[in-house]
């Protein structure tokens, strides 16, 4: 399936690969970096990550992984998600959407940048 084909993505789904895309994370580490990382401006309800989540496994966007980052200081019950290869081609083509848009907006105006 073309990355493209799941274009555009929900504000969600996108928000938790970015998150992963640079380390494996747990469901609250997730919830963290996007709360970080938005100043605030999206707090994923735990309910919605894990339906993300779920279908995120399932899409093969992101995997479930048993390796700790930090065995000696983890929660075992704690459950860790990483980018697939899929997922990252996935993301890589959401941002392009994007980056596409905000130029789209530049040259007619609606934001301050080269026209």
């Amino acid at each position: 399936m073309a990355p493209e084909s799941f274009l555009p993505l929900p504000q969600a789904t996108f928000h938790i690969l970015l998150a992963v895309a640079d380390e494996d994370r747990h469901g609250y580490g997730i919830i963290g970096d996007i709360e970080q990382r938005t100043g605030g401006s999206l707090r994923l309800s735990a309910g919605t990550l894990y339906r993300s989540i779920q279908r995120m496994v399932e899409q093969d966007l992101i995997v479930e992984t048993d390796e700790r980052p930090a065995p000696e200081f983890d929660d075992q019950r704690r459950r860790y998600y990483r980018i697939t290869g899929f997922g990252r081609r996935v993301a890589t083509a959401e941002a392009r959407r994007l980056a596409s848009l905000v130029e789209q907006a530049r040259a007619i105006g609606l934001m301050p940048g080269r026209p």
